[in-house]
């Protein structure tokens, strides 16, 4: 992983990247130790073909529950971790520290990003989603096509209606999902599950 950790075993069969949500559930006095390991699981799928980061949700006081949300580019890289020696032994070692079996889930696209693993998790409102959407894309509709004219005026097919606003829109898209958002979401967590 990345930053945070993963956790899973099912199969994946899509055409585009993938999220693996897990929970682990943590025995009391186990914390320190779980978050040692977590940073070795989180190193070693990083590791791993197709990784694009870890998001890892800490519980808050007083609860024991984490969630770790780990992006992989394509089906086939997400299976290559989930199913590897390496996770497997990870996990068996951390076994005897989790207070319940993970739980894990495969997520699609870009519906992470506003959307934590637990239904019990408060989600949130409407507008703040509106508005720090709009706050990553606004910028890119401006700076993408700007560095895209050059590419245009050299090869004038690209920049046929249609062709050209299709490449745009490709690219802001492509940043948003795996760049862009991510990181924001990360960034202003506080604020956008208050």
């Amino acid at each position: 992983m990345n930053e945070q950790e993963a956790d899973a075993s099912p199969s994946i069969h899509y055409d585009s990247g993938r999220s693996i949500i897990i929970r682990h559930t943590v025995k009391p006095g186990h914390r320190d130790h779980y978050e040692t390991w977590l940073r070795q699981i989180i190193a070693a799928a990083a590791q791993f073909s197709g990784h694009q980061g870890v998001h890892v949700v800490r519980p808050p006081e007083g609860h024991d529950t984490f969630e770790i949300a780990v992006r992989f580019s394509h089906p086939d890289e997400a299976d290559t971790w989930l199913n590897s020696d390496v996770r497997r032994e990870l996990i068996s070692g951390i076994v005897p520290a989790l207070a319940s079996d993970e739980h894990v889930e495969i997520r699609t696209g870009i519906d992470y990003w506003f959307t934590p693993p637990t239904s019990k998790a408060k989600q949130p409102t409407r507008w703040k989603q509106w508005l720090i959407t709009t706050a990553v894309i606004w910028p890119l509709t401006l700076i993408v096509p700007m560095v895209f004219q050059p590419i245009f005026n050299q090869l004038p097919v690209l920049a046929l209606w249609g062709v050209r606003h299709g490449l745009v829109a490709a690219t802001v898209v492509a940043l948003v999902v795996y760049l862009i958002m991510p990181r924001v979401v990360r960034l202003v967590a506080n604020w956008l599950f208050r």
